[in-house]
């Protein structure tokens, strides 16, 4: 059946920073084909879902979603992406009838022609490859935020963890050549841009699945230091088996390069680590957080945690929850088990009860709140130097982030946006610092 040529769409996406990138990449490509960004979901020709598989929630709020817009009669084009469009493929189309089009995360390239393909009545629906297509025009991102933006340096995974999706959903480890991500980050800090963010499921893989390159994470990291203009560089996600010496020299000696390291650790107990498949014992973990810790005294390091994973006993999670208190991790990611097929351990028994990972849970947040309260007490009377990323509705107010991922909100005019801040920091309101504005530090 013909279709008429969408106007304007509208694209919700859940899950991942890598799910928001390339929901900016898709809406760059809607974009120069003449689609108009609609005012609300209701109004838009075209709607996409970009949705995420690694946990039960994401996957039902967007089933959910599609639902409601069957019942109220809304009939766009709709299309649904990202992982949970690899990991569901052709069960999506027999729950949910009313989607046009499945595109994988490896296919964004694919958008322009499985768009053309609907509208002349030749639909594409399934377009889900193995291997990412490494023609994409990255520079083709349409970003909403201002001063500071994601930029992919490596995408799929190969450490086979047993109970993520991720390496079915997004393939092996591809990298990006250096050179791209070169000119997208001197394209961005032309643009304005002063903080990018560079992203992969494992970015300290980098350069290892190309050696002919010459170039791993932390020679990629020293030619971005390089780049005038860029004032900061952030990086997520580090695995602990590969985060290297150098790497950590990088942190230490690279005037760009933020103090703050997401280091999922992700259970406490050795055994449970085994099945989880993470390759490291708890003992190495703290050995790379003492290597990191004494060559960047001021890092602050950020974690995934599981509980409740199958078999997980009282004792294990005991282990866990003194491994955090014992680190005390800046930043939390806290989650409790949950099956995803396409896993190992979807075939396990998930015999830990609800309500106990329920408890673990809340057990492990009120320890984290614990913790980042009393650090977030030290910096009382401290200066910060802080990146002003955006105005809040209330009058006069801005907000931004230290270099180790604290935020903060301080008075202030709406000429400091995007530039770099001395605040004195005075107060604290939940997980957010509150303080003045003092001199503008000088910027690179």
């Amino acid at each position: 059946m013909l279709r008429e040529h969408p106007k304007s769409y509208w694209i919700r996406t859940y899950g991942c920073q890598m799910n928001e990138l390339d929901s900016e990449m898709m809406r760059g490509l809607l974009e120069r084909r003449g689609l108009f960004r609609a005012q609300t979901e209701q109004e838009a020709d075209l709607l996409i879902f970009n949705t995420c598989s690694i946990r039960d929630l994401a996957e039902r709020k967007v089933l959910g979603k599609i639902g409601q817009l069957n019942k109220a009669g809304y009939r766009p084009l709709i299309g649904v992406t990202g992982c949970m469009a690899v990991a569901k493929r052709e069960a999506l189309f027999k729950k949910l009838p009313s989607i046009d089009f499945i595109l994988g995360t490896n296919n964004i390239a694919d958008l322009d022609e499985v768009l053309d393909a609907l509208v002349q009545g030749h639909p594409l629906p399934i377009r889900v490859d193995s291997r990412f297509r490494e023609d994409l025009d990255y520079l083709i991102a349409k970003r909403d935020d201002r001063v500071k933006a994601y930029v992919s340096i490596i995408r799929g995974c190969n450490k086979a963890c047993t109970y993520c999706v991720v390496p079915h959903t997004r393939g092996k480890e591809v990298s990006r050549p250096p050179k791209s991500v070169l000119e997208e980050s001197l394209h961005l800090r032309d643009q304005g841009y002063k903080e990018i963010t560079l992203l992969g499921q494992n970015v300290n893989s980098y350069g290892k699945d190309r050696p002919e390159w010459n170039c791993r994470f932390h020679d990629l990291l020293y030619q971005l230091d390089k780049i005038q203009g860029l004032e900061r560089i952030r990086f997520m996600t580090s695995h602990p088996v590969d985060i290297s010496l150098e790497l950590m020299q990088a942190l230490r000696d690279l005037p760009s390069l933020c103090e703050f390291v997401h280091f999922p650790l992700q259970a406490g107990s050795n055994r449970i680590l085994r099945k989880m498949h993470r390759i490291y014992t708890k003992e190495a973990y703290l050995a790379q957080v003492a290597s990191l810790r004494s060559l960047v005294p001021n890092v602050a390091l950020g974690t995934d945690i599981i509980v409740g994973f199958p078999t997980e006993t009282e004792e294990e999670f005991q282990e866990t929850y003194d491994l955090y208190r014992q680190i005390r991790f800046s930043v939390g990611f806290l989650f409790a088990y949950s099956r995803r097929k396409q896993t190992p351990a979807h075939r396990w028994l998930d015999d830990v009860p609800q309500n106990v990972k329920a408890e673990r849970l809340k057990s492990l947040l009120a320890l984290h709140e614990k913790i980042s309260s009393q650090e977030l007490q030290r910096w009382m009377g401290k200066e910060a130097e802080v990146l002003v990323e955006e105005a809040l509705p209330e009058e006069g107010l801005l907000k931004g982030r230290t270099r180790c991922w604290k935020k903060v909100i301080f008075p202030g005019s709406l000429n400091l946006l995007g530039s770099l801040q001395t605040i004195r920091i005075e107060g604290l309101s939940h997980q957010t610092l509150q303080g003045r504005l003092l001199t503008q530090a000088s910027n690179r």
